[in-house]
């Protein structure tokens, strides 16, 4: 990974992340949401940081920065609500850090960062009567999500909003593809930072990453071959090395 950032951040070598409709339609979202008056409505999931789920939330509020630039060049409203009490003041950071690169840091208003409640169905309760309320134009859920995702993604229907989805929760995708106008998958939420922000960085990570997961493949591949031939060398060595 170290030999795929030197050559990202030294432009060198820097590799292009396949298209992904859901983040290119984000624009498309803020932009309608601008033109109807109407504002956003952004969740970055219900998991806490600290747990084997938080990289989806940090994927999330990647997002969120992208979003809240849009908004703040646009000049339309933005609602963020968030589960958990620990993400509440990060999200207000990068929103505030997004209005200030738009220069628009005076329309920045910490009170569309709403903490609504660290119980499940209560946030859900909360971010579908707001969808409601607010008559949301546009709905963008990035993050982990459970049981609840099915409700937003039904209230963000019903207030005719567009709606833009992703989570690596395999269990609820299949709701968000029903209901929502784009989805993405898996761990298309864990590099939409990087092909969101272009940042050379986070695309080297990602490019040392995709190479590890193929050399991974590739050895697990010899070594099968080998065990059917009755040769477990590779099985041995690797199993000195760990």
């Amino acid at each position: 990974m170290l030999v795929t950032l030197y050559l990202t951040v030294k432009g060198t070598r820097r590799p292009t992340i396949r298209k992904i409709s859901g983040l290119d339609a984000i624009q498309e979202a803020v932009g309608r949401a601008t033109e109807m008056g109407r504002p956003i409505h952004f969740s970055p999931g219900i998991a806490g940081l600290a747990t084997d789920t938080g990289p989806q939330t940090l994927a999330g509020l990647s997002v969120l920065a992208h979003v809240a630039e849009l908004a703040a060049r646009y000049k339309a409203t933005v609602w963020t609500t968030i589960r958990q009490a620990e993400v509440q003041p990060l999200a207000t950071e990068i929103v505030r850090q997004a209005y200030l690169k738009a220069g628009a840091q005076d329309a920045f208003d910490p009170d569309k960062i709403i903490y609504l409640s660290g119980t499940q169905f209560a946030y859900a309760s909360g971010v579908v009567g707001l969808m409601h309320r607010e008559k949301v134009a546009a709905n963008i859920m990035i993050g982990g999500f459970w049981a609840e995702s099915l409700l937003f993604a039904e209230g963000g229907y019903q207030a005719g909003a567009i709606q833009v989805a992703g989570t690596a929760n395999t269990a609820q995708l299949p709701f968000f593809v029903a209901a929502c106008d784009y989805c993405l998958i898996g761990e298309e939420i864990l590099a939409a930072g990087a092909y969101l922000s272009k940042d050379p960085v986070q695309i080297g990570a990602i490019w040392g990453q995709d190479l590890g997961k193929a050399i991974t493949i590739i050895i697990l591949a010899i070594g099968i071959v080998l065990s059917l031939a009755g040769n477990n060398s590779l099985w041995s060595l690797l199993g000195k090395l760990w």
